[in-house]
């Protein structure tokens, strides 16, 4: 008992002085980010910390974090924005020039700050092939933690969606912490398909098949999602992308579980003892989980410029779909969806110009897309309908711009789909959307203006191909009108302007 009780105080000790020393280290690191930058004076700066360690990935969360770095930089002269990231490889110079080539954005370096952090293997898939969420969320505290030991902010905000470094965040700064949410690590849905043992991309079919492996998947998400809730309820606002994740996140704000509650009970007290003995040491108590009750939508910027100039008219009976060969896009029920297409309604098995042709592009990111990609070539084959699918991978931006320019139909089949950029680009393209009927494609992006439509939705393969049919039929005024109608409302509800009265109106400026 005795030795228990040592150990238990150098844990203890060893926590305080590694709180005191992040706190104390703040002027030393302010200093040093003061001599780098030339700033003339500390006095009336403050700094705003952004968590996104694939910073320098190109990608839409890419563009929601440097949009919103280039309008503070514009409205707050007195903010040094500080990115912690994971991208070593890449200088500061590098960085910008990218951002600059990739979204059209002009960042000034000397209000910019760049943390590297040399820890990011943690929070990779290939690090915990099982286990992963608990192992990335794992990581994601290491990781938060070399970020604190680095540079302490005014106010930390995550842009990638790890929640669970706000734990770190708190006890070693007690800063105010904010974030903006593209997709919750775990939602509700997850637990219900687990529950109700429904196979997915996120429930095998051997858990889903064994009533012995879905109970201890149940057990593991319930004790995931208790923690995640209290992780996102230690933030000052929550900002998200679109209404779909709102409802997700405010559920999970909310989130309890009687059992977990009274288990979690012990240290809970814990913690709030050892948060007032900081005093004792002159630290000020880490904040404790906020009554956040609800998020803030914010849609995310979407850089429809070039797109918006492509004619309407003259196009190609060409189906594009532009996504990542994910399993959760699920490319099978488009290969699937043109069969039913050419097999229903076969005056569209034509050959020459007026055949129709589907365009899957889509980036590969290792082996495993590689093997989805060979496996709907072989789907395709199996369909009979091979010489009508194209699978473009990998494909320079140019490229597939040219594509967006000619296509008639855009084709989005992942279910719950959080946002859905590429479909708001299709719209700007001039291209109809034919996407699934939930997540942000049904609630937020394909909805009716006026009265009257701006795509369509579905359900599964044959509804895909009734909707991609009556397309390809309208008449040349009712198609060009609904072409002309998507594109405005994508350009005007989910434009970089909107983002920024978005991201204004969200409140964290209270917070600096």
């Amino acid at each position: 008992m005795a030795f228990f009780l040592v150990l238990v105080g150098l844990a203890l000790s060893l926590l305080v002085y590694t709180i005191s020393k992040a706190r104390a280290s703040k002027g030393e690191q302010r200093l040093a980010v003061k001599n780098t930058l030339g700033i003339a004076s500390l006095e009336s700066k403050k700094f705003v910390g952004f968590f996104h360690p694939y910073c320098n990935a190109g990608g839409g969360g890419e563009r929601v974090l440097w949009t919103a770095i280039a309008l503070m930089q514009r409205s707050e002269p007195d903010v040094v924005s500080v990115v912690y990231s994971g991208d070593i490889e890449a200088s500061k110079e590098q960085i910008i020039d990218k951002v600059k080539a990739r979204f059209a954005i002009t960042l000034h370096p000397e209000s910019l700050h760049f943390v590297f952090l040399h820890s990011r293997r943690f929070v990779e898939d290939a690090t915990w092939p099982r286990f992963t969420l608990l192992g990335q969320s794992i990581g994601s505290m290491y990781l938060g933690w070399e970020a604190m030991s680095k540079f302490v902010p005014d106010v930390y905000i995550d842009t990638m969606g790890y929640a669970f470094t706000f734990h770190v965040v708190a006890w070693l700064t007690g800063v105010n912490i904010g974030a903006y949410v593209h997709y919750p690590t775990i939602s509700t849905d997850m637990l219900a398909r687990v529950q109700s043992r429904r196979a997915s991309h996120t429930n095998s079919g051997a858990i889903s098949s064994s009533a012995v492996l879905s109970t201890g998947k149940l057990l593991y998400y319930r004790l995931f999602m208790y923690h995640y809730a209290m992780a996102l309820r230690r933030a000052s606002f929550l900002m998200v992308n679109s209404s779909w994740t709102k409802n997700h996140v405010d559920a999970i704000l909310t989130h309890s579980d009687p059992l977990l509650d009274a288990l979690h009970l012990p240290l809970t007290v814990c913690g709030e003892i050892f948060s007032a003995a900081l005093g004792i040491f002159g630290l000020p108590p880490s904040p404790v989980p906020r009554a956040l009750k609800e998020a803030v939508t914010v849609y995310p910027p979407c850089d429809t410029r070039e797109m918006s100039l492509f004619s309407l008219e003259g196009r190609e009976r060409i189906i594009v779909s532009v996504a990542q060969f994910r399993p959760e896009k699920d490319h099978a029920t488009q290969i699937q969806a043109l069969s039913w297409l050419l097999r229903k309604y076969p005056e569209h098995r034509t050959d020459g110009p007026r055949a129709v042709r589907l365009v899957l592009i889509g980036g590969s990111r290792n082996k495993d897309d590689t093997d989805r990609v060979s496996a709907l070539t072989s789907l395709a084959e199996s369909l009979s309908i091979r010489e009508y699918v194209q699978i473009a991978v990998n494909l320079p931006y140019p490229d597939m711009l040219a594509y967006l320019s000619r296509a008639s139909v855009g084709l989005s089949t992942m279910v719950d789909e959080h946002f859905g950029i590429n479909i708001v680009e299709m719209m700007a393209a001039g291209v109809v959307p034919v996407a699934h009927a939930s997540g942000g494609p049904l609630n937020d992006i394909i909805v009716p203006v006026d009265g009257q439509p701006t795509g369509f939705h579905a359900t599964d393969a044959e509804g895909f191909a009734d909707a991609i049919h009556e397309t390809l039929t309208l008449t040349p005024t009712a198609e060009i009108a609904l072409r002309q109608r998507a594109r405005d409302w994508a350009i005007s509800r989910f434009s970089e302007r909107e983002f920024e009265r978005g991201w204004e109106g969200s409140g964290w400026r209270n917070w600096l």
